[in-house]
């Protein structure tokens, strides 16, 4: 039954009240909560698609106009995709008269679920892919039971 007070309550709060009644869902209430402190601070730079290429793959674009590969640094550790930018600072006196590309430090981190293995990464015209793939067992995939 939902009511007000169930409307009010936060994800977490909604979640949290679920735990009585599950066994082995421990670590996926707890990358509930790190997404929601993630989500908190984020500063929304740099800007990013998360687009499934089809059933098991997804891929992660952020667009970092003026950054190298050297510039980049992605890191995956305990369930969660770190990119960051590990330049130290913008050349000041390059000759540049207006400067609107900027460098900018960042930060950004998706949590993963845990048959999620990244691929790769490349940076290609200032757009950064991270390719993930979904690894299901053979025997957790869709099939046809022949009726006999």
């Amino acid at each position: 039954m939902v009511t007000s007070k169930n409307i009010s309550m936060s994800l977490l709060d909604q979640v949290a009240a679920l735990s009585p009644y599950t066994v082995g869902f421990e670590r996926q209430f707890s990358r509930l909560k790190d997404f929601e402190s993630l989500q908190k601070q984020s500063t929304g730079y740099p800007p990013y698609n998360i687009r499934k290429v089809d059933d098991y793959i997804h891929v992660i674009e952020l667009a970092l106009a003026g950054f190298s590969k050297d510039d980049v640094e992605v890191e995956i550790a305990d369930g969660k995709l770190t990119i960051r930018s590990v330049k130290e600072s913008d050349a000041e006196d390059d000759g540049t008269i207006h400067r609107g590309i900027s460098y900018r430090k960042f930060s950004r981190q998706f949590t993963l679920a845990d048959d999620i293995v990244v691929n790769g990464a490349s940076l290609n015209n200032g757009l950064l892919t991270v390719t993930l793939e979904q690894i299901v067992p053979e025997e957790k995939k869709p099939r046809l039971i022949e009726v006999k």
